[in-house]
């Protein structure tokens, strides 16, 4: 049985999958972010984040079958499910990076409300509201 993650060519990720996760990631979440990200890592998390890059950027999201866009909306989807509100404001930045429309973010929110409970949703739409309202003043300005 192969591993779980493995490469179109079969073979195990490497170093090649973590740049490509890192170049996803940069693409999707913005430079500024990543750069925070990693910058503000230690030797104690610093494998963690580079984990990421190379099995949820480099392997997951680098796989053909969803666009980014689809990608956004099951990502803010779960995040709003496990309450992972810290994940969750750079997913919704990512997620209007990617096409998501304010509109729709709201939407999904309250499709959530309805099997993940409303404090989940409330506490979401908060945090989305902050990341839609400060995406909003930098389009404008």
């Amino acid at each position: 049985m192969a591993p779980l993650l493995t490469r179109k060519d079969g073979r195990i990720m490497s170093i090649e999958d973590q740049k490509t996760g890192e170049a996803i990631r940069r693409e999707v979440m913005g430079t500024a972010h990543v750069d925070a990200s990693l910058g503000n890592a230690t030797a104690f998390d610093m494998p963690l984040q580079e984990a990421a890059m190379e099995h949820a950027w480099g392997g997951v999201w680098a796989r053909e079958g969803l666009d980014r866009r689809t990608r956004s909306v099951v990502t803010v989807s779960m995040l709003i499910a496990l309450q992972a509100h810290a994940e969750l404001k750079g997913h919704v930045r990512g997620a209007l990076t990617n096409g998501v429309t304010p509109e729709e973010l709201r939407e999904i929110i309250m499709h959530a409300a309805a099997y993940c409970g409303y404090p989940a949703a409330l506490s979401a739409m908060r945090v989305a509201r902050e990341v839609i309202d400060t995406w909003s003043e930098q389009a404008q300005g």
